[in-house]
């Protein structure tokens, strides 16, 4: 069973991932350690997609 910090982390981590702008906002309502994480969530979503298309686009265009 997960401890109540660690339950309330997991959630805003998903929302953040999921619903981006609007699930981070929704989380800092709910709770402040939700919103923490969701925003950090949509931070690291946001750094690999950038990182991930950087490899990607070359390759995809160089046939």
């Amino acid at each position: 069973m997960l401890r109540t910090g660690a339950r309330e982390a997991v959630r805003g981590f998903a929302m953040g991932i999921a619903a981006h702008g609007i699930g981070s906002a929704r989380a800092f309502q709910e709770n402040e350690q939700m919103g923490a994480f969701a925003a950090l969530a949509m931070d690291l979503n946001g750094l690999m997609t950038a990182r991930l298309l950087a490899v990607v686009i070359p390759r995809l265009l160089s046939g």
